[in-house]
């Protein structure tokens, strides 16, 4: 296998992780997301070897599918995780977990 069919290979596989990370992610699946996030690890290993000048027309157009399926996903778990926040200070009755509370003179403290 040529350098280039394997980077086009590593390339394919980190798309079809981050399908596979977004459907866990709508499933709220932990397992398989912590799976899909070792793969990312390992994938962008392997991809840090590549030259960018070596990257032909094919692999540029899947690398670019790649960081737009990976920012969707970026915003997708930043969803997810303010949803959380919000629902366990609804739980909690709470707010923020910091908050701003004037204090002697006007100061900010941290609670």
């Amino acid at each position: 296998m040529t350098r280039k069919q394997e980077t086009l290979a590593t390339l394919q596989q980190m798309l079809a992780l981050l399908q596979g990370e977004r459907q866990a992610l709508a499933a709220l699946d932990l397992e398989r997301i912590v799976t899909c996030t070792n793969g990312k690890l390992d994938l962008c290993n392997r991809l840090e070897a590549v030259e960018k000048d070596s990257l032909d027309e094919e692999c540029l157009g899947i690398l670019d599918a790649v960081r737009r399926l990976n920012e969707i996903n970026r915003r997708l778990r930043n969803l997810i995780a303010s949803n959380v926040q919000n629902r366990l200070g609804a739980f909690t009755g709470g707010g923020a977990a910091y908050s701003a509370h004037p204090r002697h003179g006007g100061n900010l403290a941290i609670v």
